[in-house]
């Protein structure tokens, strides 16, 4: 079983990258982040003609999150990360897809940091930990996926000096998913692939994408019922160079059969 996650940043503009990577690649479980489009707009007949189901929560011009499965039942159990009834952002919508229950999430930016945003990031980081907790005592298989805006190591980001007041690379930021780790989750990249350098973002600019030039912020976070059938995890780092592409590329896992 695939299970990816792919920052679309608009998934209307970028819609024909999106179908190309779900014929050429055909994930069982997608997550998407940065839909970009009210509920309204999302273009569900595209989706449903590429074979895949889906249930999303949008917010015009910014935010959302989808999960699409392909050929599988998705049993939403909610579309709000709790702890903040005030929280108007579509960031978190969550799912039992195949016995799995599924976490899609876009984390904060927090830039400019310090400031607002950047408090508000930390907060957010702190509902999803006290979330977090609550699924991991189930003790169920959980996978807590998305655009995390965190580079949890210097490993995880090209020229770390040049980050260290970025909202992204910040000690809170990262202290803060230190904590979320330590609730027993696996960084599902790093346990198949712990010193390697590995990116899922490259910015527009200054040609980061040909310099290779990139960050490591889309994650994939394992409970360790189901972290015990992790069996391979990449990145579709290609697509990035498609025309008309998200700056983040798709990241996935391969999880075997019970």
């Amino acid at each position: 079983m695939r299970i990816a996650t792919y920052n679309v940043n608009g998934v209307n503009g970028r819609l024909p990258v999106l179908l190309r990577w779900l014929n050429e690649t055909a994930p069982d479980v997608v997550c998407l982040q940065e839909l970009k489009a009210p509920n309204e707009k999302f273009p569900l007949q595209a989706i449903t003609d590429a074979g895949y189901n889906a249930i999303w929560h949008g917010q015009k011009s910014w935010n959302g999150v989808a999960i699409l499965t392909r050929g599988l039942e998705i049993n939403e159990i909610q579309r709000v990360l709790p702890g903040d009834p005030e929280d108007s952002h579509s960031r978190y919508i969550e799912a039992i897809v195949n016995g799995i229950t599924v976490g899609c999430l876009y984390l904060p930016n927090g830039n400019p940091a310090p400031g607002p945003k950047f408090d508000y990031k930390l907060r957010w980081f702190e509902r999803l930990t006290a979330h977090a907790a609550g699924l991991m005592e189930l003790g169920r298989e959980v996978v807590l996926t998305g655009d995390y805006n965190v580079m949890p190591t210097e490993l995880d980001v090209y020229k770390p000096e040049r980050w260290v007041n970025d909202a992204l690379f910040r000690p809170e930021t990262r202290e803060a998913f230190k904590e979320l780790m330590a609730q027993g989750w696996t960084d599902a990249i790093r346990k198949l692939y712990p010193d390697e350098k590995i990116y899922t973002f490259w910015d527009y600019f200054r040609d980061a994408y040909a310099r290779d030039a990139g960050l490591r912020i889309d994650h994939f976070l394992l409970s360790p019922q189901l972290s015990k059938r992790l069996e391979g995890a990449g990145v579709d780092r290609n697509v990035r160079g498609w025309g008309k592409s998200s700056d983040h590329a798709p990241v996935w896992i391969e999880v075997r059969d019970k």
